[in-house]
């Protein structure tokens, strides 16, 4: 034990020096258990799509009772079938709700007045209480007209849901194209958070700000190679989803390879920030951490966005993880298409656009 204390209080005092150590050993912790305390696990404000084609009283009673279980949000009323499904297969709307003509006419001679409600399927937490939610609706207001009746023959109301695009409720089906985004986001920003950074450990930062380069040539540089890498770690992995786990893609697999190169760009530029940053490598994957774990908790692949606290969602939005779930579940799961995707494929523009920007003026500020 010949030196010990002195050992001890060298390796005591880098670790009090070392900034980053202490924030990733001590505040990561205190921020995820925060995280898991304040995020609300029940579904609540799932957006919901009417299309009311008996417009009476007792119909609006109906639609008003389904929101009151605080579960339900109405987004707007759909003018017919078609609008109703495109609502859901868009992503707008995860519950749809139709009321036949004739609900008022079948109540009022006593007889069962349909009402049909279909969920989306992509999303098992919220489908599932989504259904329990409807099925407690339909109970309570029987149990009503049967205790208010005067007739041993009373009106029924009786509830048709229709899980839509995953009916079995199949995990893999459900997981799986989440985690794509998931699994990108760790594989994508860890690539490029070193890109700078090593030049800068190796000693040949030097050389490349002395080089006729401008910034954003040299960001670009940057982000390419790792690009194409990324690019090809998603073909591997739509490979192992389809024929591994036998998860069926029911929209444009063109679509999805198309669009994946704006993810990917996104996620490239959150690591090429970091990097541009970053003194060490051990401090741009601590940054980079700082970026995943939040990416895992509030995009939606674990938690409702709708759950989350309003500051949460708002942190939300500038994930770029947030807007790829949205696009790999409606492409594979519900069918999308590009003109039903267009809202997070603008957002991952603007994302990619700002943070290149931002690394290419970082990277200008260290050569000047």
């Amino acid at each position: 034990m010949n030196g010990f204390a002195a050992v001890f209080r060298k390796e005591f005092t880098q670790m009090v020096r070392d900034r980053g150590t202490l924030f990733f050993a001590l505040l990561v912790p205190v921020a995820e258990l925060v995280l898991f305390g304040v995020i609300d696990m029940n579904a609540k404000n799932i957006t919901t799509i009417v299309f009311d084609q008996s417009k009476t009283q007792e119909s609006r009673v109906l639609v008003q009772q389904f929101l009151a279980t605080s579960l339900l949000k109405l987004v707007r009323q759909a003018q017919s079938h078609d609008d109703l499904r495109h609502a859901i297969v868009a992503g707008e709307a995860q519950v749809a709700i139709e009321i036949p003509p004739d609900y008022a006419r079948d109540l009022a001679s006593r007889r069962h007045a349909n009402v049909l409600i279909a969920i989306d399927g992509s999303d098992s937490s919220i489908a599932s209480q989504a259904l329990n939610a409807a099925n407690g609706v339909v109970l309570t207001e029987d149990l009503k007209r049967l205790l208010a009746a005067t007739r041993t023959e009373t009106p029924a109301i009786e509830l048709h849901p229709v899980m839509l695009f995953n009916p079995d409720m199949r995990s893999a089906n459900l997981l799986i194209p989440g985690l794509i985004a998931i699994l990108l986001t760790f594989s994508g920003t860890i690539l490029s958070a070193f890109a700078i950074v090593k030049e800068r450990e190796r000693g040949t930062l030097e050389q490349l700000m002395v080089t006729p380069v401008s910034p954003l040539a040299v960001v670009l540089g940057k982000i390419i190679p790792y690009l194409f890498l990324a690019y090809v770690d998603l073909i591997i992995v739509l490979l192992v989803m389809r024929f591994v786990f036998r998860v069926p893609i029911n929209g444009s697999l063109s679509l999805l390879l198309g669009l994946s190169w704006i993810y990917l760009l996104a996620l490239l530029s959150f690591g090429l920030m970091i990097s541009s940053r970053a003194q060490t490598q051990m401090e741009a994957m601590q940054r980079a951490m700082g970026i995943m774990l939040p990416s895992v908790l509030l995009s939606g692949y674990i938690f409702p966005i709708s759950s989350l606290p309003v500051p949460l969602q708002w942190l939300s939005h500038i994930l770029p993880a947030t807007y790829f779930i949205q696009i790999a579940r409606g492409i594979i799961i519900r069918g999308a298409s590009f003109g039903d995707l267009w809202r997070p494929v603008v957002s991952l523009i603007v994302i990619s656009v700002t943070l290149i920007g931002i690394s290419a003026r970082s990277f200008e500020k260290r050569t000047l």
